[in-house]
């Protein structure tokens, strides 16, 4: 685990407290530091997170959101990669204050009405997402990168070996999780990057290594 979300809401304690109690139960269990950010939501507390590291506790009111956050990179806000950073850019867009101060039209037109809105509400801090813990996952995969690029022919036994392992480790997720899947499918990419891939829906639901090995081997001949 990289990363986790609490809500804080319901619990007595003021929140440096908190922070240095779940700071000292990590650091007992694991031997590891940990960085903290809190504040009214799951977006600035991710943002929040990362401004004292290592091992620092980041504690932020609403009213502080143009000063601490503002200023920040527009990139800083979770979900802002670099093909949106640079778009932001191109639009004179470089700040997360610079973002706020922008007109909600514009962001659409440049970006269309759901990611534009994203943008505006998350540069004034706006983030309405609970924090949820069970989820229910729409696929469970497993792959690898080589260290070398392998031959279809000339490698054949090595890939092989491989993409069983890779059936017989996904099994066992599998088994270990509780699910079973109707549909199962591979994804290949070449040496020039371009990726194909290729999936067959079962009957019934599978878990069994041999099971998935042999859909995924039917699935191969296709590509």
């Amino acid at each position: 685990i990289d990363e986790i979300y609490i809500d804080l809401s319901d619990l007595p304690d003021d929140s440096l407290h908190l922070a240095e109690r779940i700071k000292r139960a990590v650091l007992e269990a694991t031997g590891l530091t940990c960085s903290i950010g809190i504040s009214p939501n799951k977006l600035l507390s991710k943002i929040c997170s990362d401004l004292d590291k290592p091992n620092g506790v980041t504690i932020l009111a609403p009213e502080q959101i143009a000063t601490r956050i503002w200023p920040l990179a527009a990139k800083k806000i979770n979900g802002v990669g670099p093909k949106a950073s640079e778009r932001l850019t191109g639009l004179g867009i470089h700040s997360i204050g610079d973002l706020a101060a922008a007109p909600l039209e514009r962001l659409v037109g440049a970006f269309g009405r759901a990611t534009g809105t994203w943008l505006h509400e998350a540069a004034h801090g706006i983030d309405q997402r609970p924090v949820v813990t069970e989820s229910e996952p729409k696929s469970i995969s497993r792959k690898t990168t080589f260290e070398r690029d392998l031959h279809a022919r000339q490698d054949r036994a090595e890939l092989s070996e491989i993409f069983t392992s890779l059936c017989t480790r996904l099994a066992d997720d599998l088994k270990r999780k509780g699910y079973a899947s109707r549909t199962i499918g591979i994804k290949l990419r070449y040496a020039d990057f371009q990726a194909v891939t290729r999936d067959l829906t079962l009957p019934a639901g599978v878990s069994d290594p041999e099971q998935i090995r042999r859909a995924a081997g039917e699935c191969l001949k296709r590509v």
